[in-house]
């Protein structure tokens, strides 16, 4: 079945086989060898079954990286920028560069946060996946090591009830280049995926997860579907598949949605 000619070609094949497993491994060689973006699912109408789509919002559902954007502010980009791509290869633990990078914004007046929100860039495709997720009556959620003050306003605005975020510590108007209460990490990331998935009440196997970065690799791992979206290789490895184009809405389409319909809704 071809699903959609616009923005990628993309198809949707059966093939019969006695074992799922070496099935996907083979045709997950074969897409890595051709350059193809390919995910290997069970057929069965669980696939257009209710559905948890949970995504990242630095470099995910943002085309921006909201850290680096409060950096800029502060004078101190590159800095932020190093530490952020050196906690994205998994080079360090993300709850410390977390700490690192945040202790740089100590000073920074509150209304910052503002500006940072005002230019704020959604991934191209953004609003047509949540738009169409919305109204086929899947729930879409963000779960982020960002922070709650910057994306919350933002998600209310695309009626995504469902979200979780890091919170920085503010004082007097300023902040204090500290975070707020736990941190948000790698395994929070996952435990709140399972939440989410309990509060809707989707089973795991009917949940997806898109992200890009180390810290989302539990996550896309707990997901019935983990997507790595422009993502460094380690990432992929640990995904059920990859997406390698900038549209977000591409993701439509590992779940048997077709252009048409996308339309349609």
């Amino acid at each position: 079945m071809h699903l959609a000619s616009y923005p990628v070609d993309c198809y949707e094949l059966i093939v019969l086989g006695p074992d799922h497993v070496a099935l996907r491994e083979a045709l997950t060689d074969v897409a890595k060898s051709s350059g193809l973006d390919l995910a290997v699912q069970r057929a069965g109408l669980h696939r257009r079954a209710k559905h948890l789509v949970v995504m990242d919002a630095d470099s995910t559902l943002l085309q921006d990286e909201v850290i680096d954007l409060l950096g800029a502010e502060c004078g101190c980009a590159a800095e932020i920028a190093a530490i952020t791509e050196s906690a994205m290869r998994g080079e360090i633990d993300f709850a410390e560069s977390l700490r690192r990078r945040v202790a740089l914004l100590e000073g920074l007046p509150e209304s910052v946060l503002d500006d940072v929100r005002a230019n704020l860039r959604l991934a191209p495709g953004a609003r047509t996946l949540l738009r169409t997720l919305q109204r086929l009556g899947y729930v879409p959620a963000v779960v982020s090591g960002g922070f709650i003050e910057v994306l919350a306003p933002l998600l209310n605005e695309l009626n995504v009830s469902h979200f979780a975020a890091n919170s920085l510590e503010i004082n007097g108007g300023v902040l204090t280049g500290r975070v707020r209460g736990e941190i948000l990490d790698r395994a929070g990331k996952a435990q709140a995926l399972r939440r989410f998935a309990e509060e809707v009440g989707v089973p795991l196997e009917q949940t997806v997860a898109v992200g890009d970065g180390a810290n989302d690799i539990d996550m896309l791992s707990v997901a019935g579907l983990g997507i790595a979206f422009n993502a460094k290789a380690l990432v992929q490895e640990h995904a059920d598949t990859a997406l390698s184009v900038p549209y977000l809405d591409a993701v439509l389409y590992f779940l048997g949605i077709s252009r048409e319909e996308i339309e349609t809704a």
